[in-house]
């Protein structure tokens, strides 16, 4: 099933040519609105008359999430605030978060992206689509709310925890598909089972899944366990929320990118320069139809590879694989961006703090458990157990506040954490994907 046939299934040709006309049409529209792409283009010597073609779109600068940072919180809005309907956020490094802005027509293109993307899955107007994507500032949760809607299918807006509450709404109300993360509908049908629920005899029969890593391995896993066909989402708040790729149900083999909507190149990221298809390196997106906040070339630094091989059922943008790691030090701990920065941040704002810390992420059954290993002053550490609670309850309370995850947090003494005369290696990823 296709939702929209006449952009899905473009011949490559047409489908070059609409993207360069939208290209056109974005830069020019953020060379004249935004004074941030003005002075970078300049910098680099580019104007949008320069975009004759789309390999010219190489010579446009990146853009990278400290730029979002540096231009906190409107700066890279290309309509004025009367024109927003609506506002998204994403943790940033130092308690800011990355903000996005949604006109109404903004809205209208990723509902009918979701839309496309549940089709993929194989959902029509009949089925009933139980959301446990979280509702609020984080994309994910209304995202695939208006997608359903759109699509004309009943959604259950559970967003996410209450997972006893959760089992009990899976049983009553019958939904056919569920839209989470992996790590939490493995969790789910975990605590179902110690519940005695048959978690396969639900009506469940597609899942919906990202937001974070996951494997083929736990795709089976997460299969078997609840009987249904596990298929991926990506997006990311910055280019619009879910629904910038999807993996299709006809296929399971890499993720269709919405090519009528966004650009996607493939760099080195290393040295910047582009990667050909089937070879992996950084992706790198270009949002074509967004009004209040288009982004140009922008850096995910999520690895992947593209593939143009044709899927069967039909669709004809590229493909990229499942995202394999990243090119940065960020974290994801049950859907959460998390970077060790932020945490520090954190830490130096606590007196009597060293700056000498340990970040260890663990799996606990099916949920991600991140520890934090920091080293108190000699004048400081106290043999007082009450005291040093009491730190530790802060600097928890400060982490859960600014970065919305749940930490563990364990004061050392001064000198006891390891020393390295490189690059300090402050993470330890103990999960098994």
């Amino acid at each position: 099933m296709i939702f929209n046939e006449e952009f899905e299934t473009l011949p490559r040709e047409a489908l070059d040519a609409l993207q360069l006309k939208r290209l056109q049409q974005v830069v020019g529209r953020v060379y004249h609105t935004v004074g941030f792409y003005k002075r970078a283009f300049d910098e680099a010597g580019v104007t949008p008359d320069d975009i004759r073609t789309l390999d010219d779109m190489r010579r446009l600068p990146f853009t990278v999430k400290q730029d979002l940072r540096d231009n906190y919180p409107f700066g890279l809005f290309t309509v004025p605030m009367s024109n927003i309907v609506r506002l998204h956020a994403s943790s940033g490094t130092t308690g800011k978060p990355t903000v996005v802005g949604y006109t109404q027509r903004d809205i209208e293109t990723w509902s009918r992206l979701m839309a496309r993307s549940l089709v993929a899955a194989g959902l029509t107007k009949n089925d009933i689509i139980h959301n446990a994507y979280g509702y609020g500032l984080f994309t994910g949760g209304l995202g695939v709310h208006y997608g359903a809607e759109r699509l004309g299918a009943s959604v259950i807006p559970m967003s996410g925890g209450s997972t006893k509450k959760q089992i009990m709404i899976l049983q009553d109300f019958g939904p056919t598909a569920i839209c989470c993360t992996p790590s939490y509908a493995l969790y789910l049908s975990e605590r179902g089972e110690d519940m005695g629920v048959d978690m396969r005899s639900l009506n469940l029969r597609v899942g919906i899944f990202g937001a974070e890593p996951w494997s083929e391995k736990m795709r089976q896993e997460i299969e078997d366990r609840l009987g249904i066909t596990a298929l991926d989402i990506y997006g990311l708040s910055e280019i619009i929320g879910p629904g910038v790729s999807m993996e299709c149900a006809e296929g399971r083999n890499g993720l269709h990118v919405f090519e009528d909507h966004f650009i996607v190149e493939t760099i080195d990221p290393e040295t910047g320069e582009n990667v050909p298809h089937g070879e992996e390196g950084e992706l790198v997106f270009t949002s074509l139809t967004k009004e209040a906040f288009p982004l140009i070339r922008y850096r995910t630094r999520d690895m992947s590879r593209l593939m143009e091989e044709p899927c069967r059922c039909g669709r004809t943008h590229v493909r990229m694989e499942r995202v394999s790691g990243r090119s940065d030090d960020m974290l994801i701990i049950r859907g959460v961006n998390v970077f060790p920065s932020q945490i520090e941040s954190v830490l130096l704002g606590i007196e009597g703090l060293e700056p000498h810390y340990e970040l260890i992420v663990d799996r606990e059954g099916r949920l991600d458990t991140l520890e934090i290993r920091v080293e108190m002053s000699e004048d400081v550490f106290s043999d007082e157990i009450k005291a040093l609670q009491e730190i530790e309850r802060r600097i928890t309370r400060d982490i859960k506040d600014y970065l919305g995850v749940t930490a563990k947090v364990k004061l050392v003494g001064s000198q006891t954490l390891k020393r390295f005369e490189g690059k300090a290696q402050r993470v330890i990823d103990r999960r098994e994907i």
